[in-house]
C-alpha cells in the first residue's frame, strides 16, 4: 500500500512504497518513461527484494495535457507534485519565440524549484570528444528561479518595451543603449538570498559526499552587481556559515597580501590536509576552457542560470551527449523534487525505437539517492556501465562506436536490466 513522502527537519521521510507522480513528457517521452520505468524498478527489487516498491503515478502536462484536458499544465498535475514531494518527468515540447511559456520553467517557478542539478560522469566505453573524459566528475548546481530565466522581457514597439526605454533614458540616465527605437529588453534579478540557498546547497552537497571543492562561475568582470555580487555573496556565506568546513581563495588572497605567498600557500595545504572544502571562482569563459583542459580540478559547481544552461550541455557532450545526462530540480528547503530528462523531445525520431532512455534512466537513479536508496541506485549505475562496456546502445552512440550493436529502446533497457547483479 503507497504512502506519501515527507519532508521533516530537513530529511525526507520515506515509505517503503511511495507513490512517485510522472509525467511522460511529449515527443520521445512515451517511448521513454516505460523502459527507463522498467529499469528503475528492477534495481530496486534488486537491491531489497519485495520489501521496497515504487508506486508509479502518471499526471499530465504538455501536448497529451492539452489533447485531454485543454491546458498544458493542469492544476491537478502542480498538486501531485505537491501532494506527493517528488517525482519524474520526460522531456515538455517549448515553442521557440512564441506560443505558451515554457512548462519546465512554469514547474520550477510554481514550486520554488531553486536548484537544477546536474551530476556530470562518464560511463567506460562511452564514445567521447576530449581524450580523458574519465577525468570529468563534476556536480552543476544551477540557480534555476533568477537571472534572466525570471522571463521578464518586453518586445521591441510593444508599450511595455517604449515605457521601460523612457524610465531608462530619461529617469536613470542610460545613455549606452545604440538603438532605442528598436530594442528588446530583458531585465536580470539576481538577490542575496536566491543567490546564498544555491551555494549552500552546493556547499553542504560537498561536504556530505566529500568532495574537494566548490567553483563559483560568474562573469561578474562585466556584470559587477549581479554576477559579480553573486560571486561574492558566495564568499561571505562559505566563510560565515563554513568557516571550519570550508577554505576560501579569497582568504588564500587576503593571507598572500598580508603576511606573503609562502604563508597563503601553507595555509592552503593545511586546509586541503584536514579535508576541507577548497571555496573558488572562475570567471564564465575561463571555466568553459578549463573545464576542458583541467577537468580534475572542478568537482561542484555553483553558478547562475543562463551560465548553468550553457556548462551542463558542454559537460555533458564531454563525456557522451546530453542523452546519457541526468537532471533534478531540487528545493532543499521544502523538499520538493522533481528528476527529468534533460534532452528535448525530437519529435522526428518519436516512435521509431531510435530514442536513447539513458538520461531519463540516471535521473530516476538520482531519485533514487535522494529518496535514500542507495543501493538500488548503485544498481542502475554498475549496470550501465556494464552494457555501455559491452558496446551496446541506441542509435545515437551507435555510429560513433567501433564493433557496437544496435539496439532499440526497449531492448537497451532490457540489456541494462539483464546487467543488474
Amino acid at each position: 500500500m503507497s504512502q506519501n513522502i515527507e519532508f521533516k527537519n530537513g530529511k525526507v521521510i520515506v515509505p517503503d512504497q511511495p507513490t512517485i507522480p510522472f509525467i511522460e513528457g511529449d515527443g520521445i517521452g512515451k517511448d521513454i518513461t516505460e523502459p527507463s520505468q522498467r529499469v528503475i524498478n528492477a534495481a530496486v527489487k534488486a537491491a531489497y527484494g519485495d520489501s521496497k516498491k515504487l508506486i508509479w503515478k502518471e499526471v499530465l502536462a504538455g501536448k497529451k495535457a492539452f489533447d485531454l484536458t485543454g491546458e498544458y499544465m493542469p492544476d491537478e498535475t502542480l498538486k501531485a507534485f505537491q501532494e506527493y514531494l517528488v517525482g519524474i518527468k520526460g522531456p515538455l515540447e517549448t515553442p521557440v519565440g512564441e506560443g505558451i511559456r515554457s512548462l519546465n520553467v512554469a514547474l520550477r517557478q510554481t514550486l520554488d524549484l531553486y536548484v537544477c542539478l546536474r551530476p556530470i560522469r562518464w560511463f567506460k566505453g562511452v564514445p567521447s570528444p576530449v581524450r580523458y573524459p574519465e577525468l570529468v566528475d563534476m556536480h552543476i548546481f544551477r540557480e534555476n528561479t533568477e537571472d534572466i530565466y525570471a522571463g521578464i522581457e518586453f518586445m521591441t514597439g510593444s508599450a511595455e518595451a517604449i515605457k521601460f526605454c523612457d524610465f531608462l533614458i530619461n529617469e536613470m540616465e542610460v545613455d549606452v543603449i545604440r538603438f532605442p527605437e528598436s530594442s528588446s529588453f530583458g531585465v536580470k534579478p539576481v538577490s542575496k538570498e536566491g543567490s546564498e540557498r544555491l551555494i549552500r546547497a552546493a556547499i553542504k552537497y560537498a561536504i556530505e559526499r566529500e568532495l574537494p571543492s566548490v567553483t563559483i562561475v560568474h562573469k561578474g568582470n562585466i556584470m559587477k552587481f549581479t554576477e559579480g555580487a553573486f560571486k561574492n555573496w558566495g564568499y561571505d556565506l562559505a566563510e560565515a556559515e563554513f568557516a571550519h568546513q570550508t577554505f576560501t581563495m579569497r582568504k588564500f588572497q587576503q593571507i598572500a597580501r598580508e603576511n606573503g605567498l609562502k604563508e597563503a600557500k601553507t595555509a592552503f595545504s593545511k586546509a586541503k590536509a584536514m579535508g576541507k572544502v577548497i571555496v573558488k571562482d572562475v570567471i564564465t569563459d575561463a571555466f568553459l576552457q578549463e573545464s576542458l583542459l583541467h577537468p580534475y580540478e572542478h568537482s561542484v559547481i555553483a553558478t547562475l542560470n543562463l551560465n548553468g544552461d550553457y556548462i551542463s550541455d558542454q559537460l555533458a557532450a564531454m563525456v557522451g551527449g546530453i542523452g546519457i545526462s541526468p537532471g533534478a530540480n531540487i528545493n532543499y528547503i521544502s523538499g520538493y523534487a522533481i528528476f527529468e530528462a534533460t534532452h528535448g523531445t525530437a519529435p522526428n525520431i518519436a516512435g521509431t525505437g531510435k530514442a536513447n532512455p539513458g538520461s531519463l534512466i540516471l535521473s530516476g537513479a538520482m531519485m533514487l539517492e535522494y529518496l535514500g536508496w542507495y543501493e538500488a541506485a548503485e544498481h542502475v549505475y554498475d549496470a550501465m556501465d556494464h552494457t555501455f562496456s559491452k558496446r551496446k546502445v541506441t542509435s545515437d552512440l551507435f555510429n560513433m562506436m567501433e564493433g557496437a550493436t544496435l539496439l532499440t529502446t526497449s531492448e537497451f533497457a532490457d540489456e541494462i536490466i539483464r546487467n543488474i547483479h
